[in-house]
């Protein structure tokens, strides 16, 4: 597990989301305000996010719903324009996430020089968006034809909003992603963005595969942070660092300073 280290200078770290406001092309999108608007948006939140002392963001098309499995190209193309012009701005590792598309999301990270990502690589699902499948020979065959070795892959094999289309258990689900894929690293989610990831669910994939690390990716609060962190080897954060914990608003930075606080000491750094 060296290489979370390498990444993110920090054992069991923290990964803040940066949410993207609705994008050209989505239902939801302000035309008024313009890309810019989604800019300066994620500019606020960035700077929130860090000062408040995060070890790493991820920047994703939080509110492109409903989710496309495959984005248009205005999508991919917005969000390394923004991407672009904030990275001067940015000072921890930062990581690319384009929902729900791997491809897309690998082109993102290898155009941004994002060290990671994290996406849903493997298996068929039903879901809120259709009948979900996947082609991880093809996603990690696409990521070496670019050039793009050097980008972590975080595979999400509990999904938001989608079930596993035959019965097996998420350990056995653990187990075969690891042999047949080599993923960097998993992520277990709950149901939705903000809804908390099962201890028990959590415990049953980190014993499966005790050598990959395993991120808690959904829910994690300043009051559950160190819990979750005895089991996990990091956590994604997102709706927790949010005005009032709701998932649209924007990131406050004392709620930041809260969790973290929290998480450093969980792994036993000085205050």
């Amino acid at each position: 597990m060296n290489w979370i280290s390498d990444v993110f200078a920090v054992e069991k770290p923290i990964v803040a989301m940066c949410h993207l406001e609705p994008l050209p092309g989505d239902p939801n999108y302000d035309a008024d305000a313009g890309v810019e608007g989604v800019l300066e948006a994620a500019r606020r939140d960035l700077k929130a996010l860090q000062d408040g002392g995060v070890d790493a963001v991820m920047f994703s098309n939080e509110a492109s719903l409903p989710y496309l499995t495959k984005v248009e190209t205005i999508t991919t193309a917005t969000m390394a324009r923004i991407v672009g012009e904030l990275r001067s701005s940015i000072t921890v590792p930062f990581g690319v996430n384009v929902l729900w598309d791997p491809t897309a999301t690998i082109d993102l990270a290898v155009a941004t020089g994002a060290l990671f990502v994290r996406e849903v690589f493997t298996g068929v699902y039903a879901s809120d968006f259709g009948l979900w499948n996947t082609d991880a020979g093809q996603t990690v065959r696409h990521r070496r034809a670019i050039s793009g070795e050097k980008v972590r892959l975080l595979y999400n094999i509990v999904p938001e909003a989608a079930v596993y289309v035959n019965d097996r258990d998420v350990a056995s689900i653990a187990k075969s992603t690891v042999f047949n894929c080599q993923p960097d690293a998993l992520c277990v989610s709950g149901l939705t963005a903000g809804a908390h990831t099962s201890a028990e669910t959590l415990r049953a994939v980190k014993d499966a595969v005790p050598s990959t690390p395993v991120f808690a990716n959904t829910g994690v609060r300043a009051d559950t942070v160190a819990a979750q962190l005895e089991i996990a080897d990091g956590a994604v954060v997102g709706t927790a660092f949010k005005r009032d914990g709701y998932i649209w608003n924007e990131v406050e930075e004392k709620r930041v300073e809260e969790l973290m606080q929290a998480a450093r000491a969980a792994r036993g750094e000085a205050s």
